[in-house]
């Protein structure tokens, strides 16, 4: 174990590569690149596995605030290391995961869930990830989760509003809990001790 930690590459930073996936787009099954995406927000969700019982309320609620997201200039894309075909099946199926508007993305092979650190070798399956990625393909934030904790949609479109301001405005930071037209604030000697 000590020698992993000593390998840990931090990944907020770092660009994604350009891999390209098999996916469920608007009912069709369509390959998409993530290099198509570079100039636009990018919103990655992984989860462990299609037909399963968080999965459903965290995409729900993705597919919900999906309009929010794309206000704001982002395309959100689900992954788990299902095929496509699951994908479709589970679409068809489930209430929940029939209103999804965005890209579900297969990674049988585990390569995306590798390179954003978020596979589980022995199950085959993802950790809960969220990433939010750059226009310059730069992950901005992340948060990965056990596989029994489902995570907030509204707190990953908080995240991405954070990223887009800080992004445009530079030289500021969002404090904690920021929401559009909150303060911000601007690092500098003159704040040191008295925030």
């Amino acid at each position: 174990m000590q020698n992993e930690l000593n390998q840990c590459i931090p990944l907020v930073g770092r660009q994604i590569s350009n891999i390209e996936l098999n996916g469920l787009v608007n009912n069709q099954f369509k390959k998409i690149n993530l290099a198509d995406y570079r100039g636009k927000w990018l919103v990655l969700l992984f989860y462990p596995a299609d037909f399963t019982f968080v999965c459903p309320t965290e995409l729900s609620e993705l597919a919900d605030l999906y309009d929010e997201f794309t206000k704001e200039g982002a395309e959100v894309m689900s992954i788990s290391t299902d095929t496509e075909f699951a994908h479709k099946a589970w679409h068809d199926q489930s209430p929940s995961i029939n209103k999804i508007r965005f890209p579900m993305l297969a990674d049988p092979s585990g390569k995306l869930c590798k390179e954003l650190c978020v596979y589980l070798p022995t199950e085959g399956l993802s950790l809960r990830g969220s990433f939010v990625i750059d226009p310059d393909g730069m992950i901005k934030a992340m948060e990965v989760h056990d596989n029994s904790i489902g995570r907030s949609a509204q707190e990953l479109l908080r995240k991405l509003q954070a990223a887009k301001f800080v992004r445009e405005h530079g030289g500021e930071a969002c404090p904690a809990n920021w929401k559009p037209g909150g303060k911000t604030i601007r690092p500098g000697v003159e704040s040191v001790g008295k925030l």
